[in-house]
C-alpha cells in the first residue's frame, strides 16, 4: 500500500516545515498539505523555506491545496466565491510554481460555501470558470485539479460524489477542460450519506486521488466502523493506482500505528 501523510491534520504539534521531516522518519516517502500559509499570495521567503523542507526531509509532495480562505473560521474554499476570482487567480499562480519545484501533480480546490445575497447559479458558473483556469494552469505540469465532496459544513453544496461529478462534467462540456477529477474522500461520502461502494463500482477507474479516515470519530482506520480496507481493495480493483490519502486526527501517540497492523494482516 502506497500511503501519503497528510501534514496539515496530522503531526500538527509541530511547525509546518518540521513535518515533512517527521513524516520521512515515520517511514513514509510521500507527504501531502492544505494551503500551508495564511495568504492566497505569501512572500516568497515562506516558499521558499516551504519548499526546502519538502526537499530536505526527501519526501513527494504529493498533494496541495489552493487557498480556501481562513480555514479555521470555517472558510472552505474560493472557487465558488463571487467576489474573490481576482485572489483565487492570483494563488493559481503560486500553486502552479510550487508545483514546478517539487514535482507535485494533484491540487485540491476546495469549492466554497453558499454565498447569501448570491443565486446559486452565479456561484456555480464562476466555479466552473475558476476550475477551467486552474486545470489549464496545473495541465502544464501533466497535473490535475482535485473536486471534493465535504461533510461538516451545512452551506458547502458538494456533498456526494454525484454534486461533484456534475460540476465536473460542466467543466468539461463547457469549458473543454478535462483534468479536474474526483477526490474521493470516503470519510465524507460516508458522513454526508453517499452509498460509498456504488461510487467506487462506478468511478474508481477516475478518482484523482483517495482520501481515508474513519466514521465516527474522523480517526485513524479502526477507530470506528467503516471498511476502509475493502473500499481502497475494490477502488484498486476497479482501476484506481493512485496514493491513499491519510487524513485523519491521531487518537493515540503512534497515528501510524495501524499500518504494520494491517501489514501484517
Amino acid at each position: 500500500m502506497s500511503y501519503t501523510v497528510n501534514a496539515s491534520i496530522l503531526l500538527t504539534d509541530l511547525p509546518v516545515n518540521e513535518r515533512p521531516a517527521a513524516v520521512k522518519a515515520a517511514g513514509f516517502d510521500a507527504v501531502e498539505f492544505w494551503w500551508p500559509f495564511s495568504t492566497a499570495v505569501p512572500a516568497a521567503s515562506e516558499v521558499d523555506a516551504f519548499v526546502t523542507a519538502i526537499q530536505d526531509a526527501g519526501v513527494q509532495l504529493t498533494g496541495l491545496n489552493f487557498f480556501a480562505g481562513d480555514m479555521p473560521a470555517g472558510d472552505r474554499g474560493l472557487v465558488s466565491w463571487v467576489g474573490r476570482e481576482d485572489e483565487f487567480r492570483a494563488n493559481v499562480d503560486v500553486v502552479v510554481a510550487i508545483g514546478e519545484r517539487t514535482g507535485t501533480k494533484a491540487f485540491n480546490a476546495l469549492y466554497g460555501l453558499r454565498q447569501e445575497g448570491v443565486s446559486e447559479q452565479e456561484q456555480d458558473d464562476l466555479a466552473v470558470e475558476n476550475l477551467a483556469i486552474a486545470g489549464r494552469a496545473v495541465a502544464e505540469l501533466g497535473g490535475i485539479v482535485l473536486l471534493e465532496p465535504v461533510s461538516g459544513a451545512d452551506a458547502y453544496p458538494l456533498k456526494t460524489a454525484a454534486d461533484a461529478l456534475a460540476i465536473i462534467e460542466r467543466v468539461k462540456n463547457e469549458q473543454g477542460v478535462d483534468n479536474v477529477k474526483l477526490l474521493a474522500d470516503f470519510y465524507h461520502l460516508a458522513v454526508n450519506g453517499d452509498d460509498v461502494a456504488a461510487v467506487i463500482a462506478g468511478h474508481a477507474a477516475e478518482f484523482g486521488h483517495i482520501q481515508i479516515a474513519d466514521a465516527p470519530g474522523l480517526g485513524e482506520p479502526g477507530t470506528g466502523d467503516l471498511p476502509i480496507a475493502q473500499w481502497i481493495a475494490d477502488a484498486q480493483a476497479g482501476g484506481y493506482q493512485g496514493v491513499i490519502g491519510l487524513e485523519y486526527k491521531a487518537t493515540q501517540a503512534d497515528p501510524f500505528a495501524w499500518t504494520a497492523v494491517t501489514a501484517q494482516a
